[in-house]
């Protein structure tokens, strides 16, 4: 991280503990006066001060000529002032109280910029930090609320720019899915890898992150040795994204590098000296270990509580003279 970022950061720490402290409100001002000075706080964005001002306007006068109108404002107030958690909450108060009110679809408005802004945060404004790696519960959120605003009021001025914005989000989702997809091809997850790739395809068609599920399904399966399951999927692939980077001349060409499992002593002499065997196509060293477990436990049992593998009966303890005659007189 550069230095001005850092100096950046510092500066904006201290520029909101600084003001932090609310601003005393005269208890002498009239409704009219305390709507007109809020009015000229956002105008000059001192949105700290206009958001006490709106507060007290509520607070003093809940049935005034500017009580509904100081509730909207105050929304937009908390959403600049970078306090998104008490903008939602503001917004879903004012949906509560006034559901059928002329500008409700602008209080669902600000709820979902007020997510979409809480995603990216403070540092993603000024750092090139990379969304689709992050965690994207507020863009899941941002989503339904703009979904929710094109939905019931379909008309509203508000509706075409809430749509662009959930092109956008879907993108972002579907890129973290893909993201997560390829951790785990990187764990040897396969089979969590291929669900990921194909929740990509079934729930985000239409976005660019379709061919990245495809060609994660399509690792995963062959990792799995699932060769049905792998040539559907690429095919698909080949059919649907021709120029997928994940194809070289129709061939497919795994993003990720197979994991080495050797031990440490085989990398460090460049596998002169091999402690464990390769692990066949699909299993882990997990599954090896579980299977020994089993065996041991298996060859633990007193011999008079085995039971043969074929009939199921319990293995009986022979004597001498069973030994002597072949087991003829048993």
């Amino acid at each position: 991280m550069q230095v001005k970022h850092l100096l950046l950061i510092a500066i904006l720490a201290l520029t909101a503990a600084c003001s932090s402290k609310q601003p005393e409100v005269d208890e002498n001002l009239s409704e009219v006066e305390l709507y007109q000075q809020a009015q000229a706080d956002l105008d000059n964005r001192s949105y700290t001060q206009a958001i006490a001002k709106l507060k007290a306007l509520e607070s003093r006068y809940p049935f005034g000529r500017y009580a509904e109108q100081a509730q909207l404002e105050l929304i937009y107030a908390y959403y600049k002032n970078a306090e998104p958690e008490a903008a939602k909450s503001s917004a879903e108060r004012f949906i509560r109280l006034h559901p059928q009110h002329a500008n409700v679809d602008y209080a669902y408005y600000l709820k979902g910029l007020a997510s979409f802004d809480q995603d990216r945060g403070l540092l993603a404004r000024f750092l090139p930090l990379d969304m689709t790696k992050r965690d994207p519960g507020a863009a899941r959120d941002s989503y339904n609320e703009f979904a929710q605003l094109t939905s019931r009021y379909p008309t509203s001025r508000y509706a075409p720019d809430a749509k662009q914005r959930m092109i956008y989000l879907r993108n972002l989702l579907a890129a973290y899915e893909v993201h997560v997809g390829h951790y785990y091809l990187t764990r040897q997850a396969y089979v969590a890898a291929a669900n990921r790739g194909r929740y990509v395809v079934e729930n985000f068609q239409e976005t660019p992150s379709v061919g990245d599920g495809l060609a994660i399904m399509t690792e995963a399966y062959q990792r799995l040795s699932l060769d049905d399951l792998a040539a559907t999927s690429l095919e698909t692939l080949k059919l649907n994204y021709p120029d997928h980077p994940s194809l070289e001349s129709g061939q497919f060409v795994p993003l990720e590098e197979e994991a080495d499992n050797r031990s440490w002593l085989a990398k460090a002499t460049l596998g002169l000296i091999e402690t464990e065997t390769p692990l066949p196509p699909g299993e882990t060293r997990a599954s090896q270990d579980v299977i020994r477990q089993y065996e041991d436990a298996a060859q633990q049992i007193p011999r008079e509580l085995q039971q043969d593998a074929k009939t199921g009966e319990t293995a009986k303890k022979r004597s001498i003279w069973s030994y002597l005659t072949f087991g003829l007189f048993d």
